[in-house]
C-alpha cells in the first residue's frame, strides 16, 4: 500500500490528523466524528511513509474491545505489527517480562477483585461492614491508588476532594493499610499496582527503561480525557522526556471523574507541550442533524470553555420525541410499545437501546418488554464469552474442529452442535431460556456469515478465540438495556433515554457545580449514541397512582418546547422551616447543635426507645437498594437517618418529611418502601403486644466517630 492511499476518503480535518506524523499532537474529537478512523490512518500513514517502524508504535486505549478494534483496523491498513493495548495489558506484559531479571522469582498473582482481600483486612481491624459498604470501600481504595494517595493521607485527601466515604475516612485508611499489607504478604498485585510497579521498575532500573524506550518510540493514547494520575505517571515514564505523542479525546465526554479520571491532561495539553498541533474533529457522521442539534443544545448551558459544536453530515431524520408519563410502569410500557412499533417498521432490535442512569431502573423495562414480547439483553450483566452456554458451546466446537474433515460444511455442523445445547429454529417465550437461545443464535449467525466467506470449522473456532480475547461479542438480536456510563463508545439507530427526572438526571448526590456539570455531560453522551431515532422520557410518579411530584430534568429546560420548573434547593420548603427555629432534644429539651443530633431529634447521650428489628430490616433494605443502584449505601440513607426512622416509626409521608435528611427527592424515590417497612413493623408490634410478648427495650445509641 502506498502512503497516499491511506489518506483516501478522509475529510480535511481527519487528513490533517493523519499527516501530523510527528508529535506532540492533540486531537479534540467530538462524538461521531471518526476519531478511530483518524488515528488509525495516522499510524498507517506514518508507517507506510517510513516515519516509524510498526513495532515501535504503542497505541493505548481503555478497553480490551477498543484495543481489538484498533488492531483490526490497522491490519486492514497493512500495519499488523503495531501494538494496540490497554494501559494495564501493556504494563503487565512489560512487568512480567522484566520481573525475573530485575526482581527474581515468580511474578506476583493478579487480584481480579479486591473484595476477598478486603474481607480479610476487615477481620484484621475488627470491622464487619456489609457487602455494599465493602464495594464502596474498594472503590475508595481504587480512587486513592490511582490518584497516588497513600493510606496515611487518605482521610485528608478524601475530604479535600469532596468525597463522602461509606465509613469515616480514618477507618477507610486503616482498611486501606491492612489491604496493602495483606497484598504484599501474599505476593499479589491489583490493577493499580501493575501500573505503579511498571513505572517504578523503569525508574529504578535504567537498563529496563532504555530497552522499553528503544522498543516504543511512537505513542498514541485514545480517550485521553479519561486518563487518571497513575496512568499519566506510567505514560510519562514510557516517554522519558520525548514528545512523539498523539492524544485523542473529547472534554465533553468526561464522565468518570469519580474514579479519579481527569480531563485536565487533555485540556492542558498545550501547556505541557507548547507548540503542540491541535486539531478539532467536529463533522458528525453518526447522527442526523436533528440529533446533533439536540446534542449541541444540551451543552449550550455548560460551563466548560472547551465545548465542541458538532456539524451534522447525515441527511435529515425524525425529530426527537419528548414524552411525559404519569408513573414509571406507564413509562416502561410506553417505551416498550414504541420499540415494538420501530421493530415492526423494520428497525433491527439489536439497533435499539434503552439507556438509564442507574442499573436498578432496568427492572420495570425488563417486565414491560417481556409482556410486550420484545427481546432484550442487559449490557454489563455478564460478558458474552463468560456465559455458561457460550463457554460450553465453544468447548464442543473446539473439540469438533480437531477432528473435522476438510469438506465438512461449517454452518450445518455448527447448527448441529448448538442443537445439542438447546438451539432450536424458533425461540422460547422468554426469561433465561430466551437469553440462552439468543446467545447460541449469535454463534450460529456468525458461523453462517463466515461460511459465506468460505471459512471452515477450525477458522471459525480461531475467530471465536480471537473475539473472546478481545471481548468482541457477536451481535445479539435484542434491544440493549444499559446504563449511560456503560453505553459510552457505542451507538444504535434508535436510543430511548428514560427516567429523566431531577434526582435521577442529575442524580440526587450530584451536589457541587462540577458534579452537576458531569451529569449534563452524561446526558450528552446518551443523546449522541443515537444515529436517527431519539426518544426522551420521564415519569411524574414512581408507582401507579402515586403522587405526581417529580419534575423533568433541569437539563431539558428549553429543549422540550415547554418550561421546566427550577430544581428544589436546600433553602426551600421544610429546610427553610428547619433553619428558622432551633431544634430541641425531645427527651431533655436541650438545643441540638450537630447534624446527627438534629436528625435523631435528641442528644446522642439521651436514651431512646426504638425497634431493633425494624432497624435491621431498614439496613437490609438499604443494602439491597444500594446494590441494585450501584451507589454507596449512605447515598440511599445514612446510618443516622435509619436510626431516626427506627426511633420515630413514621407512618405517613408527612412524618417522613419531618426527619432531617429526608427531602422531597428521597421521599419520592424511597418513601413508599420505607413506610411499608414501618407499617409492617407497627403491625408486628401490635400483635406481639396483644400476646404479652413485647416489652420495653431501651438502649443508648452511640454514633461512630
Amino acid at each position: 500500500m502506498e502512503p497516499y492511499d491511506v489518506l483516501d476518503g478522509l475529510d480535511p480535518e481527519q487528513r490533517a490528523v493523519a499527516e501530523a506524523t510527528r508529535g506532540p499532537v492533540c486531537v479534540l474529537a467530538g462524538a461521531g466524528t471518526g476519531k478511530t478512523r483518524a488515528i488509525t490512518h495516522r499510524i498507517a500513514y506514518a508507517v507506510h511513509s517510513g516515519v516509524v517502524e510498526p513495532q515501535a508504535v504503542l497505541a493505548v486505549t481503555f478497553t480490551t474491545r477498543a484495543a481489538g478494534e484498533l488492531r483490526q483496523r490497522l491490519r486492514a491498513l497493512g500495519t499488523p505489527g503495531v501494538q494496540a493495548r490497554t494501559f494495564h495489558a501493556a504494563a503487565l506484559r512489560q512487568l512480567t517480562y522484566f520481573w525475573p531479571r530485575v526482581i527474581g522469582g515468580d511474578p506476583p498473582s493478579i487480584i481480579e477483585s479486591k473484595l476477598p482481600v478486603l474481607i480479610e483486612a476487615c477481620r484484621r481491624v475488627r470491622r464487619n461492614p456489609d457487602r455494599a459498604e465493602l464495594r464502596d470501600i474498594a472503590s475508595e481504595i481504587e480512587w486513592a491508588k490511582v490518584t497516588q494517595v497513600a493510606a496515611d493521607d487518605y482521610a485528608a485527601a478524601a475530604k479535600k476532594a469532596g468525597r463522602t466515604p461509606p465509613i469515616p475516612g480514618e477507618e477507610v485508611a486503616r482498611l486501606y493499610e491492612a489491604y496493602e499489607q495483606i497484598r504484599r504478604e501474599r505476593h499479589l498485585v491489583d490493577f493499580e499496582t501493575i501500573l505503579e510497579l511498571t513505572a517504578a521498575v523503569m525508574t529504578e532500573h535504567q537498563e529496563v527503561a532504555a530497552q522499553i524506550r528503544q522498543q516504543y518510540r511512537y505513542f498514541v493514547v485514545d480517550e485521553y480525557q479519561d486518563v487518571n494520575p497513575l496512568q499519566k505517571l506510567l505514560l510519562d515514564t514510557w516517554l522519558g522526556g520525548r514528545d512523539d505523542l498523539c492524544v485523542v479525546g473529547d472534554p465533553n465526554q468526561t464522565i468518570y471523574s469519580f474514579t479519579g479520571a481527569t480531563p485536565r491532561y487533555l485540556t492542558g495539553f498545550t501547556v505541557e507541550h507548547p507548540g503542540a498541533s491541535v486539531i478539532k474533529l467536529v463533522r458528525d457522521y453518526r447522527s442526523t442533524p436533528q440529533v446533533v442539534g439536540l446534542a449541541n443544545k444540551v451543552l449550550e448551558k455548560a460551563r466548560s470553555p472547551h465545548r465542541l459544536e458538532l456539524i451534522a453530515q447525515r441527511p435529515e431524520g425524525p425529530v426527537p420525541v419528548f414524552a411525559e408519563f404519569d408513573d414509571e410502569p406507564a413509562e416502561a410500557e410506553g417505551v416498550a410499545k414504541a420499540v415494538r412499533k420501530l421493530i415492526d417498521s423494520g428497525v433491527s432490535a439489536r439497533e435499539i437501546a434503552v439507556l438509564f442512569r442507574i442499573n436498578a431502573q432496568s427492572e420495570a423495562y425488563e417486565q414491560a418488554f417481556t409482556t410486550a414480547g420484545v427481546p432484550y439483553l442487559v449490557r454489563g450483566a455478564e460478558r458474552f464469552f463468560e456465559r455458561p452456554e457460550v463457554r460450553e458451546a465453544v468447548v464442543l466446537l473446539r473439540g469438533a474442529a480437531r477432528s473435522a474433515a476438510a469438506d465438512d460444511p461449517l454452518a450445518p455442523t455448527v447448527h448441529h452442535i448448538l442443537g445439542g445445547k438447546g438451539f432450536t429454529p424458533q425461540p422460547p417465550d422468554g426469561g433465561r431460556a430466551r437469553e440462552r437461545w439468543e446467545s447460541l443464535k449469535a454463534l450460529a449467525e456468525l458461523a453462517e456469515d463466515m461460511a459465506a466467506r468460505g471459512a471452515d470449522l477450525p477458522a471459525f473456532v480461531a475467530e471465536l478465540e480471537r473475539r473472546a480475547a478481545e471481548q468482541h461479542a457477536p451481535p445479539i438480536e435484542g434491544v440493549t438495556f444499559a446504563s449511560l456510563h456503560s453505553a459510552k463508545g457505542l451507538e444504535w439507530d434508535a436510543v430511548f433515554l428514560v427516567g429523566l427526572t431531577d434526582g435521577m438526571m442529575p442524580i440526587v448526590y450530584a451536589e457541587t457545580p462540577d458534579q452537576v456539570e458531569e451529569e449534563r455531560r452524561l446526558l450528552y453522551v446518551g443523546v449522541t449514541r443515537a444515529r436517527a431515532y431519539l426518544h426522551l422520557s420521564w415519569a411524574l410518579a414512581r408507582t401507579a397512582g402515586g403522587r405526581k411530584s417529580r419534575r423533568p430534568s433541569r437539563f431539558l429546560d428549553g429543549l422540550t418546547g415547554r418550561p421546566v420548573a427550577p430544581p428544589r434547593t436546600a433553602s426551600s420548603g421544610r429546610d427553610r422551616r428547619a433553619a428558622a427555629a432551633p431544634v430541641s432534644c425531645r427527651i431533655c429539651a436541650k438545643t441540638l447543635v450537630t447534624g446527627a443530633e438534629q436528625k435523631l431529634g435528641r442528644c446522642t447521650t439521651c436514651p431512646s426507645d426504638y425497634d431493633e428489628a425494624l432497624l435491621e430490616k431498614l439496613k437490609t433494605w438499604r443494602s439491597a437498594t444500594a446494590k441494585e443502584a450501584k451507589v454507596p449505601a449512605y447515598v440511599v440513607f445514612t446510618d443516622v437517618t435509619l436510626q431516626a426512622i427506627a426511633e420515630r416509626v413514621p407512618t405517613s409521608e408527612a412524618d417522613l418529611l419531618m426527619i432531617p435528611g429526608i427531602g422531597q427527592v428521597k421521599l419520592d424515590r424511597y418513601g413508599e418502601m420505607v413506610l411499608a417497612l414501618c407499617r409492617a413493623a407497627g403491625g408486628e408490634a401490635d400483635e406481639q403486644h396483644s400476646h404479652g410478648e413485647y416489652g420495653e427495650h431501651v438502649e443508648l445509641f452511640e454514633q461512630d466517630g
